[in-house]
């Protein structure tokens, strides 16, 4: 019996610990338009559980023209919903100002029964933030 129940948390675990691996890298998105406008998110999520988030704006008549804003914490995953924390101590000077607690971002690839040839994206969607501009930003894993 107790063969059986170390056997299910092993395997339990390593399935944990494969989904963690999946959203582990570097995400990002670029949107650009035909007057030179430029917009670039990118996020990192690291093994250890922290993320950086870089966002860059070049917007021609914008004041100021170019902006750089930053944000970092810890992230954590739960059926596939991913919730940022940043702490108000550790996580914030004059460089990381964006606070992403209160964050959640889905994430989403190709199921592995999905046996088509149908190409599915592997990507973050955020799904809330009190950052109101990062609601419904869906950001591209780099390969």
């Amino acid at each position: 019996m107790k063969i059986i129940i170390t056997v299910l948390i092993l395997i339990s675990s390593m399935t944990i610990f494969s989904q963690e691996q999946d959203i582990v890298g570097d995400y990002n998105l670029t949107r650009g338009t035909k007057d030179n406008n430029l917009l670039e998110y990118k996020l990192i999520l690291s093994q250890d559980g922290t993320f950086y988030f870089h966002y860059y704006s070049n917007i021609k008549f914008g004041i100021p023209p170019e902006s750089n804003k930053y944000g970092k914490g810890k992230w954590t995953v739960k059926n596939n919903i991913i919730s940022f924390y940043s702490d108000s101590q550790k996580d914030f000077d004059e460089k990381y100002t964006l606070d992403f607690t209160n964050s959640k971002a889905r994430f989403v690839t190709k199921s592995p029964r999905d046996k088509t040839d149908r190409i599915v994206k592997t990507r973050v969607v955020f799904l809330e933030s009190e950052i109101f501009w990062m609601n419904r930003i869906e950001m591209f894993k780099m390969q």
